[in-house]
C-alpha cells in the first residue's frame, strides 16, 4: 500500500487526509478493514461489546422503549452500521428473544451495512453460525440468512441500498473510521493539511500544508470557526443528513455511540496497532486509523429534519439504562468467582472515567414528534407528559 501511495504522490502530487484514510482502511487490496480489520483481544482494539455482554443487552433494551414509545408499530428493521464481529447484534437479539413475549406481534429484520469481505464471514458466522446465502455482486443485497433466533438478516455495502421504513439504527464506533479532511489556521487564512513523500528520508510520508485555499477549505470551514486546527468528516456529514431523512419520513431512531467531543477538539487523528498507538504514517494499511467525532458537526448537519440528543457521557447513559442493577442480578446468578471478577472487570472497562466511561458518548437523533407534542391549540385538555427517553435521563426505579 505504501508503494501505490507513493506512486500516487509522484504522479499527482499532495494527498487529502481524507483520500490518505480512504486508502489506508478500505483500499480493496490491501485497505486495514478489507484484508483484516482487527477487533478484539487478538486484534488492534477491542470495543465495547467485546468487553461486555452487558453494553448490547441495554442497548437492546432502549431500542424496545423507543418501539413502546411509538407505540408497538407493527414492524422494525435493526440497521447497523459496520457491526465489527457482530457481538452487538448478537446481544440485542438475545434481549429480543428474552422479550419474546413482548414483542410477539412484531415483525423484526436485521440489516448490515459491511464493507469488509472478511468482517461479514465473521458476523455470518456470530450470527447465524455460518448458514447464508451470497448473492450476485451486482445485487443490493450481498448476502443472507436467518439468525440463530430465527430473524432474517441481510447484508449490504451501502446504507441507501437498505430498504426504507420502520426503523432502527446503530452506529457503535462507526463515525470515528470515517476519513476526515484537516485544517491549519495560518496567517493567510486556512489551509488544507495533505499528505506528500517526505524528500529527506525515501520511501516516508510527511504531513505537508497546502500552499493555497483548497476547495475543501472553502467547503467545510464554518464562517464562526475559532479553532486554530479543526477536523471535519463530510463523509459523516452525508451520512447523517441520510438517516434524518429517512427518520423524518419513515420514524424510528438513531443510536451514535463513539469517542468525540462537541466542537471543542482540535487534533485527535491517531492510529492503533496491538492496542498501542501507531503513527498515522508509518505503513499505511496495518493499523486502524481514527478521529474523534464532531457531534456539534453532526447536530449541524441534522438540518433540523430531526430532534438530537446528546451527546451525553458512556457511563451517564449506561447508569440511566440500569447498569447497575443489571450488574447485581448478573453477580447474583454466576456461581463462579472468576466470572464475577470478570464482569466487575468489564464494568470498570465501561463505566470507569479514565477508562471508556468519560471518552466515549452516545448520542441520538429522533422524530420531532418523539420529544414535542403537536400543537394543540383548540383542545384545552390538559397534555399527558411524553415518555422521557431512556438514557438519555435519569432512571427512576418504581
Amino acid at each position: 500500500l505504501l508503494r501505490h501511495l507513493l506512486l500516487k504522490l509522484r504522479a499527482s502530487g499532495p494527498l487529502t487526509v481524507a483520500e490518505y484514510m480512504r486508502e489506508a482502511l478500505t483500499n480493496p487490496g490491501q485497505g486495514y478493514y478489507t484484508r483484516r480489520g482487527g477487533v478484539g483481544e487478538s486484534g488492534d482494539f477491542v470495543t465495547s461489546p467485546e468487553m461486555s455482554q452487558v453494553f448490547g443487552e441495554l442497548i437492546g433494551i432502549w431500542y424496545i422503549s423507543e418501539w413502546m414509545a411509538a407505540g408497538k408499530p407493527k414492524a422494525f428493521q435493526l440497521v447497523e452500521l459496520g457491526p465489527g464481529r457482530g457481538s452487538l447484534t448478537d446481544d440485542i437479539l438475545r434481549v429480543f428473544t428474552q422479550l419474546a413475549s413482548l414483542l410477539s406481534k412484531c415483525d423484526i429484520s436485521i440489516h448490515l451495512v459491511e464493507v469488509s469481505p472478511k468482517l461479514s464471514e465473521i458476523q455470518a458466522q456470530m450470527l447465524t453460525g455460518g448458514k447464508v446465502q451470497s448473492s450476485p455482486r451486482d445485487d443490493t443485497v450481498y448476502m443472507k440468512g436467518i439468525s440463530k433466533t430465527g430473524i432474517p438478516i441481510s447484508w449490504y455495502r451501502d446504507i441507501q441500498d437498505v430498504p426504507q421504513g420502520y426503523s432502527f439504527y446503530l452506529a457503535h464506533e462507526f463515525f470515528d473510521a470515517l476519513p476526515i479532511h484537516k485544517f491549519q489556521r495560518t496567517e493567510k487564512g486556512w489551509r488544507e493539511v495533505l499528505v506528500d513523500e517526505d524528500p529527506e528520508v525515501p520511501d516516508q510520508l510527511r504531513f505537508v500544508l497546502a500552499p493555497s485555499s483548497t476547495p475543501a477549505t472553502q467547503n467545510f470551514i464554518q464562517p464562526e470557526e475559532t479553532r486554530e486546527h479543526v477536523e471535519v468528516c463530510p463523509e459523516a456529514g452525508v451520512l447523517i443528513q441520510r438517516l434524518a431523512h429517512r427518520l423524518e419520513k419513515d420514524g424510528g431512531a438513531a443510536l451514535i455511540a463513539d469517542y468525540g467531543h462537541d466542537g471543542t477538539k482540535t487534533d485527535t487523528f491517531r492510529g492503533f496497532q496491538n492496542h498501542k498507538p501507531h503513527d498515522v504514517l508509518k505503513a499505511p494499511g496495518t493499523a486502524d486509523l481514527t478521529a474523534d467525532v464532531d457531534f456539534s458537526y453532526l447536530r449541524k448537519m441534522t438540518q433540523g429534519r430531526t430532534a438530537t440528543l446528546g451527546p451525553i457521557k458512556q457511563r451517564e447513559f449506561l447508569k440511566n439504562m440500569g447498569i447497575d442493577l443489571r450488574l447485581q442480578v448478573l453477580l447474583q446468578n454466576s456461581r463462579d468467582t472468576a466470572t464475577q471478577e470478570q464482569l466487575r472487570h468489564s464494568y470498570d472497562m465501561l463505566m470507569n472515567p479514565q477508562k471508556m466511561g468519560d471518552c466515549f458518548h452516545f448520542f441520538a437523533l429522533l422524530p420531532h414528534h418523539r420529544l414535542t407534542h403537536p400543537d394543540q391549540k383548540d383542545n384545552l385538555q390538559p397534555r399527558a407528559p411524553l415518555v422521557p427517553v431512556a438514557g438519555f435521563s435519569e432512571l427512576t426505579l418504581k
